[in-house]
């Protein structure tokens, strides 16, 4: 349940579940990959959350995901085949990089900006998506901390309206990313659909709190 009201509210959410599901004994790709169940189940009850309350623009959503979906696929071949330690000290380098930028990321968001994107900056947001989708479908951990820059100050979305955006295109490249995993490696469905259902409550509940 953080894990997805993190995530939905601005990332770092897997940076507690990939670990937890490791911890379990779970193997690097196995829990990368099974991981992505509840990140698609989170971001979909997100994004229907926010539909429902008048939060939508699924031309702008839908193109963003179309270009995050290459760099997301070819991410995850990559990630299948990080092994045993190699996962672990790229989980690791992953982990501390992400709490620092956390740490250290004091940018002043403008949350209350309903200007429409130049076309420059559209460019921009598409071209840069496909790096997004690429770090996304590798591990997953602090794609928020990649993405919300995007959105918010490459595009120059508000804030409730660059989480909108977020979950849909999150939650269609990690589609493809599942796919991948699935593909090849050993993905747990019952363990990543009982992590679904509590990413799931706080992927809504992050939704409310953002509106």
């Amino acid at each position: 349940v953080i894990a997805g009201f993190l995530n939905v509210m601005a990332g770092g959410g897997s940076l507690l579940t990939v670990p937890v599901l490791v911890f379990m004994g779970l193997p690097g790709p196995v829990a990368n990959g099974t991981n992505r169940i509840a990140i698609l189940a989170q971001n979909l009850t997100a994004t229907i959350t926010f539909m429902r309350r008048g939060f939508s623009d699924f031309r702008l959503s839908l193109s963003l995901a179309v270009c995050a979906i290459p760099g997301a696929v070819s991410g995850a071949m990559l990630g299948v085949k990080l092994q045993g330690l190699w996962f672990n000290r790229a989980l690791a380098v992953t982990m501390l990089v992400v709490m620092l930028l956390m740490h250290f990321d004091k940018g002043h968001r403008d949350a209350s900006s309903v200007e429409k994107p130049s076309k420059r900056q559209l460019l921009w947001g598409h071209l840069l998506m496909v790096g997004v989708g690429f770090w996304g479908g590798f591990i997953q951990i602090g794609v928020g901390f990649i993405i919300m820059p995007v959105l918010n100050r490459v595009i120059g979305l508000d804030l409730v309206r660059t989480n909108m955006h977020k979950v849909f295109i999150v939650g269609v490249y990690t589609t493809a990313a599942l796919a991948v995993f699935a593909s090849q490696v050993t993905v747990l469905w019952l363990v990543g659909g009982v992590l679904a259902v509590g990413n799931s409550v706080g992927g809504y509940i992050g939704a409310r709190f953002t509106i």
